[in-house]
């Protein structure tokens, strides 16, 4: 596609991509035993803020600690890796990239932020050219759990993934393999994976982080049910639904969950569905995997990739791994 921006720009989606996404998978969530969808729909405008007020919260240091890690170690990831292209997947405002891009210099590099919201990216990416004048940027709209087409980059010189955020705890373990090995697949020998992930804590604080005290979280959980009202013409009822978060032992991750206050039928009318929920019943509405180093370098090297370097924030149980395509 032809870019009338002051960057590049390919759309890999069809027009259709959010709403044909949104109907498969609450429909498939919905009639599934437990109840359970992708954190996908959160993001509508509402979502993105609360998010923003979820990353400030101090049982929530998990954002802080990532950034704070960049800060610290943007420079070094620099230097081992040389890279001059860069690729984000999630980009979103990019705003923790940056650091990243000006560790690899901005002029001249070439950076392609990759994400499905065409809104975020172009948003970014108007001010990243603002703010870096003789950055290459060429934004790339795709769903990055589907092989990835990347558009046309230099073949010489090592490349780098970003993978911020750990967005890698949104895949359950059985899916993590297969997306890994997906990016060491389109990974060159000379390339280079940055992963954020979040490590194993104590129960409280892992839950805590899921369910702070200020009720942010729960309003955050809840807004699924107005983006669902909205998108899918339902009757969800916020007061009827409690948000609780717990942890999972057995799969090592984090579920945040609405249980129903009450026997309840709603109807989701965009999907010509009647939903019944018992009282109590929970419908997870997010998964997040807690990392040990030892879990995550045995899962990268599985995918034939090699930790080459990995930094950690001890005191908020985060790390930033650099991988290289072993």
């Amino acid at each position: 596609m032809t870019s009338v921006h002051p960057y590049g720009y390919t759309d890999t989606l069809d027009a259709e991509h959010y709403a044909t996404a949104l109907r498969a998978d609450i429909h498939r969530g919905l009639t599934s035993t437990p109840k359970s969808t992708a954190p996908t729909w959160f993001y509508d405008a509402r979502g993105s803020e609360l998010f923003e007020e979820i990353t400030q919260l101090p049982e929530y240091p998990l954002w802080r600690a990532e950034l704070g890690l960049l800060r610290s170690h943007a420079q070094d990831v620099a230097a081992r890796t040389g890279a001059r292209a860069m690729v984000e997947l999630g980009s979103g405002s990019s705003t923790k990239s940056k650091l990243i891009i000006e560790a690899l210099g901005p002029t001249g590099l070439n950076y392609v932020p990759v994400d499905v919201s065409a809104d975020a990216l172009h948003q970014a990416s108007a001010q990243l050219v603002r703010d870096y004048p003789g950055i290459r940027l060429h934004a790339l709209r795709a769903d990055f759990t589907t092989p990835l087409v990347l558009p046309s980059l230099p073949e010489d010189g090592p490349r780098l993934i970003a993978f911020l955020g750990s967005t890698l705890g949104n895949f359950r373990r059985p899916a993590r393999g297969p997306f890994l090995r997906g990016l060491r697949d389109i990974m060159r020998p000379q390339d280079f994976l940055l992963l954020g992930a979040d490590l194993v804590k104590s129960e409280h604080e892992m839950t805590a982080a899921y369910d702070d005290a200020q009720g942010v979280t729960a309003e955050f959980d809840k807004n699924l049910l107005h983006v669902l009202n909205r998108e899918l013409d339902a009757d969800f009822d916020p007061d009827a639904f409690d948000h609780v978060a717990v942890w999972n032992s057995a799969e090592s991750l984090i579920e945040m969950r609405l249980r129903s206050r009450v026997e309840q039928l709603v109807k989701v009318r965009g999907l010509d569905l009647a939903v019944p929920f018992g009282r109590g019943e929970e419908w997870i509405t997010e998964r997040s995997a807690k990392f040990t180093v030892d879990g995550l370098r045995g899962e990268l090297a599985d995918a034939g990739l090699s930790t080459d370097q990995l930094w950690a924030d001890p005191d908020a149980g985060f790390t930033l791994t650099l991988a290289t395509a072993g």
